[in-house]
Order: C-alpha cells, then structure tokens, then sequence
C-alpha cells in the first residue's frame, strides 16, 4: 500500500509538474475581415444561386456558424459593440450618422478607458492595421477619409479609394436620395482592381507581403464597403445573375399591411411605388456586389497562403449585421426580423480543427473578442460581454448561450428582441412603454410568415421571453452596464 501511495504520490507531482510547464497559448496572427451590409446570402450558407467560392473555400477551411447574431442592425452601432465587446446600451453608439449629424456619438464619449480588440493586439506588441472600413466611416463623403475611426486601436491605417466613389452620375437610384437611404447600383466598366475593395485587397495583400519580409506579429483589420449601397461591381459580376432568374419574395399577410406597424419601423420599406423589373434590378445588384466582394476575400487569403502565413495566422469573416432584399416588404438592414440580425460568421484556425464543420448553437458577435484574446493567449478585460466560443471551434455541436440579443431604437421608439434556438421574440416600446410584440417560431416558419404571439398556447412561452429581455432592457433605462448571463 505504501508503495502505491508513493507512486501515486510520484504521478500526481509529475503531473503538477507537466502542467505547470505547459507552454502558453500560441500568439497567432488575425486576419480580420468585414463585409458591408452581407447578409447569409452566400453558397455556404445554403443560398445555391449564389457564386461565392471564395468564402466558400474559407468555410471548407473553418468553422461555420449557423446562428449568429448581430448586437444592433446597423452600421455605426454594430461595428463599435463587436469591436469594444460590449452591447450597444454600454458604447452609447445607438445612432448612424446623418447629412445634419455628420458624426455619431463615439464608444469613447462614454467608455473612454475601454481597450479595444485591435487595440489589445497593438498593446501586446502586434502591429496592427486597418484597411477600408472598420469602424463607421459616417457619411458616404467620408469614404476615402477616415471617416469615424479610433486612432488608439492601429498602428497604421489605409483608405482606399476607387472609381466607384468617383462615377456617382452613372449610377442608377431607384428614388431620389443619398446612397444610404435609397437602393442604388451599378455596373461598372473596368477591372476589379479599380474599385474601392479591389485597391482595398491589393493594400492588404502588400500589407501581408510587409508583415512576411519583417517578421511581425498582426491584426489586420480588412473592411470591404460591397455589397453595401450603392451595389457597384464590374460587369461582369452582373452576368452571373440574369434578371428573368431572380423570384421576388412573396410577402405575407401581416407583410402587406404592416402589422404591428412597429415592426416595420426600417426607413429602408418596400418601395410600393416602384416595379418588380426594379426590384429584380436590384438584387441582381446586390447579388453582383457580393460576388465581387467575394473574388476580393480571395485574394487576401490566397496572398496569405502564398506567404506561408496561414499557418500561424486566425481567420474571421463576417459582416456587420443581416440585409434585406424585399423580404417582409423592406430593403436594406434596420430591423429586428431575422434577415436583418442574423450575419455569417466563419473562424478558421491555423490548424484546421474541425474545418468544414457547422456549428449550430447561438452565437453573438460581441463573442468575437473574448474568442480571439483567449484563442491568442491574450488577457482579456474583464468586462466583456461576450463569451469565450472555444468549446464551439473544439466541438462544433456544443451550445454555449440559450438566446442572442438585438436591438435598436428610432428616436422614441425602441425594440429590443430574443432570438432562442427555436424562437424569436421582439418588444417594442414607445417612450419606455410596450407598444407592440411579435413572436415568430423561426423553426418551423423561417421565412416568419405568422405572429404567434396572440396565440393562447403560446401565453407562457411568450412570458417567459419578455422576462427573458429584462436582461436588456432595464440597462437602457439605467444605462448601466448590462447583467452578465
């Protein structure tokens, strides 16, 4: 007995011993890339109309998630909650710039300690660059400019200007109004590498070829502004999507007349006074602009293969929030049904775990942050909102998180909605008072053609997710930081 406790004794040391001399987490590379107002529209997503090869080779190489959310429907608010890891009511960024307010409050005014993802690769040494659009740019004039950034976040910044910013008297607007605010689009003459994403990829790629020849540790940050409005592509893009093979969606009864009203709070609504010949123009835009974003996400990552980066260097693709195309009678992003909230999300390890794979659980894009720091053995700060997605990269079917959260606010009004595995629950307030509710079972009815939240069987559930959003909502009200889940 003696001697098995000695040995017992013995293994148990020289595993102290192991583990206290486990090496720490590799410092990887990030290549960090953000497409514009994209929506799940992509082939690996399911969507087999559309030629995106790229990003499809890039989930063949990563892991795929199924059901992430963004924190807020729009551009400004999105972008500095996913890029501080915290939820929009804590950045005080609940506004997009407009002509009369060219600039939105900054993350900074009200969290100015706060350490950014960027910024706490820079911290640790990293050389850390952006190129094209990362935070909100503002007003379409700012494009080229700068725009909105936070200069404590890079080490070096690019911004890339191409002939589309250039050719504004060619391009079609569907009705009047800036690039923002209404559809617009354009086949362009010339090549790829004369637009804005196409010079964008090429300074990222001589960026990437800097980072080989020195050795440097990296975050690079790379913001294509396509398919965002106006949908400028070269066209040949167009070509792959003739006109007379685009099916408008079929709009539902509660879709026709707008109920709840509040629900349709977009600004970006259904163009009712414009043909279906318009609306096919349209998407066949939208759809050109993603393919040529598409071709540019190759090139960064092909440049990164040919450099023998790869194999030490993370990849995240995404989008800053879900896109509209006519579906429930809106266009363009805004609100809190699932087109609009819902991003692609792919994470690709230098090892290859799991690639191919799909991960199923929710996610949340402030879950990116947490993600990289723990994946780059960097000490995160503590106050994050988000979560750690290692056991998902690790074990694609394991399921971190019961709901993800969205919200957005349109001057009084505000909505705020619970998306579980199954169900999706949106309150809207007017002036703190709820107003109208909606409840879609987005299971068994994706394209959310029936309200269920009137539905008798339907009382409890429907309690327990409005208790569900008090999680949110309160912090609004308070503007207190947002309990921990």
């Amino acid at each position: 007995m003696k001697r098995k406790a000695a040995i017992s004794a013995l293994f148990f040391f020289a595993s102290a011993l192991v583990v206290a001399a486990a090496p720490p987490p590799p410092k990887f590379n990030v290549l960090f890339i953000v497409s514009d107002d994209l929506n799940c529209d992509l082939g690996c997503y399911g969507a087999k109309e559309m030629r995106t090869p790229n990003i499809d080779r890039l989930a063949a190489r990563g892991v795929r998630f199924a059901h992430a959310y963004c924190q807020y429907p729009l551009c400004s608010p999105s972008r500095a909650s996913f890029l501080t890891g915290r939820r929009p009511n804590v950045t005080g960024v609940l506004l997009l710039p407009t002509a009369k307010e060219p600039v939105s409050p900054h993350f900074r005014q009200f969290i100015p300690a706060t350490v950014t993802l960027p910024q706490l690769f820079k911290n640790d040494g990293a050389f850390s660059a952006r190129v094209g659009k990362m935070y909100h740019y503002g007003v379409p004039s700012q494009i080229g400019t700068g725009g909105l950034d936070d200069p404590l976040s890079w080490t070096q910044t690019i911004n890339p200007r191409g002939r589309d910013c250039d050719e504004e008297n060619l391009i079609t607007k569907m009705h009047p109004g800036k690039f923002g605010d209404t559809l617009s689009w354009l086949a362009a003459d010339g090549e790829d590498t004369e637009q804005t994403d196409g010079i964008g990829a090429t300074d990222a790629i001589e960026l990437l070829e800097k980072f080989q020849r020195e050795h440097r540790r990296f975050f690079l940050g790379v913001g294509f502004y396509r398919p965002h409005t106006p949908y400028v592509a070269p066209k040949k893009w167009f070509g792959l999507y003739p006109t007379s093979q685009i099916e408008l969606p079929k709009l539902s009864a509660d879709d026709k007349t707008r109920t709840p009203a509040l629900a349709y709070i977009s600004s970006r609504k259904g163009q009712d006074e414009t043909t279906d010949d318009l609306r096919r123009d349209a998407i066949q835009a939208y759809h050109a602009a993603t393919s040529f974003v598409d071709a540019q996400v190759g090139r960064v990552v092909d440049a990164l293969d040919r450099l023998g980066l790869a194999k030490n260097t993370i990849i995240v693709f995404t989008s800053d929030h879900g896109y509209h195309l006519g579906d429930h009678g809106l266009w363009q992003k805004y609100s809190l049904f699932e087109r609009s909230t819902r991003v692609p999300l792919i994470i690709a390890l230098p090892n290859g775990l799991n690639a191919g794979k799909t991960a199923g659980g929710l996610v949340e894009m402030v879950d990116i942050y947490p993600t990289l720091a723990a994946l780059c053995g960097l000490a995160a700060p503590g106050y994050l909102d988000g979560t750690d997605l290692r056991p998902m990269l690790e074990n694609p079917e394991a399921t971190l998180k019961d709901a993800a959260f969205s919200q957005l606010e349109r001057g009084n009004i505000d909505g705020y909605s619970v998306r579980t595995d199954r169900w999706r629950y949106t309150e809207w307030l007017v002036e703190g008072r709820q107003t109208a509710e909606v409840l879609f079972d987005e299971t068994n009815d994706p394209a959310e053609t029936k309200d269920l939240v009137h539905e008798s069987a339907e009382a409890a559930l429907v309690a327990k997710l409005r208790e569900r959003l008090e999680l949110i909502v309160p912090a609004k009200k308070s503007e207190k930081p947002l309990a921990a889940r």
